[in-house]
Parts: C-alpha cells; sequence; structure tokens
C-alpha cells in the first residue's frame, strides 16, 4: 500500500500479526490486557528498547495499554480510528449491517467507508490495493480470530473508566486520528482521547468511515511524518 510504503522509506516499519493471527500460533486472547503483553513479548524478542507505536482500531486500544504500562519503551503513540477504556462502539449493529449489503464486493466497502461517491472510489481503491500481493499472504483464521477480537474490543468499551486512567497514564506525544463519519468506532471516542491525554494532536478526515487512513493514505502518512520527525517537546 501506497502509505506503508512512504513511511518504510527512510525508517523500519514492522507490521505483525499478534498471537493468534494470520500465521503467527497460538490462540487469539479475548481481551486487550493479554494482547498487550503479547505485543510487548515480541517488542522485546526483537530487542528494541524504544519504539514509535501506531495502532489501528482493536489495535490502538492494544497500543494505549502498552504505552500506559511502558512509558519508557513508547517513544511517540498513533491512534487512529479506535476507542479509549469506556468508550463507544457499535461493533455488531455495524458489521450486521455491512454483512447484509449483498451488493457490495467487500463488507470493508461499507464497514470503512462513507456512501459518498468519492469515499467509495477511495474504498474500491484500497480494495484494489489488498489484492497486489499475490504471494506469502497471511491466512485467515476465521472466527477462532474475529470472536476473541470482537469481545475483546466490546469489552474494553464497555469497562467504565470514570477516571480516564489509561489515558492519564499516557504521557508520551500522541497523535489521534479518525474518520469524521465512523461508524464503527465513532469520532467522539478521538476527541475524548485527544482531551484527555496529557500530550496530542488530534486529526478528522472528511467524509470518511473506519477506514480513513486507507481513504487517504498520502494525507495520513504526511501528518504521521511531521508527528514522528518533530522534537518531542513541540508534539
Amino acid at each position: 500500500m501506497r502509505g506503508q510504503l512512504c513511511l518504510a522509506a527512510d525508517r523500519p516499519v514492522i507490521a505483525f500479526d499478534n498471537a493468534g493471527v494470520g500465521r503467527s500460533t497460538g490462540q487469539t486472547p479475548d481481551n486487550i490486557a493479554a494482547m498487550a503483553r503479547d505485543a510487548f513479548a515480541f517488542i522485546n524478542l526483537l530487542g528494541l528498547s524504544e519504539v514509535d507505536l501506531l495502532g489501528f482500531s482493536l489495535g490502538g486500544c492494544v497500543a494505549q495499554q502498552i504505552a500506559a504500562e511502558h512509558e519508557r519503551l513508547v517513544r511517540k503513540l498513533i491512534l487512529v480510528g479506535t476507542a479509549p477504556r469506556g468508550g463507544e462502539e457499535h461493533l455488531l449493529a455495524v458489521l450486521q449491517e455491512a454483512f447484509s449489503q449483498t451488493d457490495a464486493p467487500d463488507p470493508r466497502l461499507p464497514l470503512f467507508f462513507t456512501k459518498s461517491s468519492a469515499s467509495r472510489s477511495s474504498g474500491l481503491a484500497f480494495l484494489k490495493r489488498t489484492k497486489l500481493r499475490k504471494d506469502d499472504r497471511d491466512t485467515d483464521n476465521g472466527n477462532a480470530v474475529t470472536d476473541p477480537q470482537a469481545k475483546a474490543l466490546i469489552t474494553w468499551c464497555a469497562t467504565p473508566d470514570p477516571e480516564h486512567a489509561i489515558l492519564r497514564a499516557i504521557r508520551q506525544p500522541a497523535l489521534v486520528v479518525s474518520g469524521s463519519h465512523d461508524t464503527m468506532l465513532p469520532a467522539n471516542n478521538a476527541y475524548a482521547m485527544f482531551k484527555e491525554l496529557g500530550n496530542a494532536q488530534l486529526v478528522l478526515y472528511p467524509d470518511s468511515g473506519h477506514g480513513a487512513l486507507f481513504q487517504y493514505p498520502d494525507m495520513f502518512v504526511s501528518h504521521v511524518r511531521t508527528f514522528l520527525e518533530a522534537h518531542p517537546a513541540a508534539a
């Protein structure tokens, strides 16, 4: 994908499948804390003492947990299309609606993009990009992955955190990104995180859904690069 290639042009980018996902062995946990422990163990095994952490959707919840627990490990944090603990989610209803649209070529089209012609066009381009890689593709492990992932996300959002303990424990510079019309994890979550994080920037992309980063890949990469390259005190 264009955005990933640009991010990796001048910095190492490591994208990995957590336990049970894709071709990673093990069982997919059904809670954020366990997912965070697995991701932290993976980072440790790579011998990395400091990382910039980017988490999308469920991964954004995992990234929050890691950043809150391991301040010295995470230099900067990028949270995309995600929610804080106790945040708002409409996962099951939105999934049901998306899979009922039999005229859609892929359920990710209504899940990640809006109904406007511009957003739908970007969505079709995104779907085309996902098929470019023919060899060495990840395997689809079905309900063994999606069921515990759904439980983890729903439980995370259903767990009250009136004191915003997780967000207030995150002291690293953070970039919070959301689509203006995200139906899965609404943009209200992004604003809530922005307000409670001690050192955060907020970016909302117009006429976009849960897959805003896929609709605006070049703009997203530009924002991320600017954020990562800025001096920490200015972030």
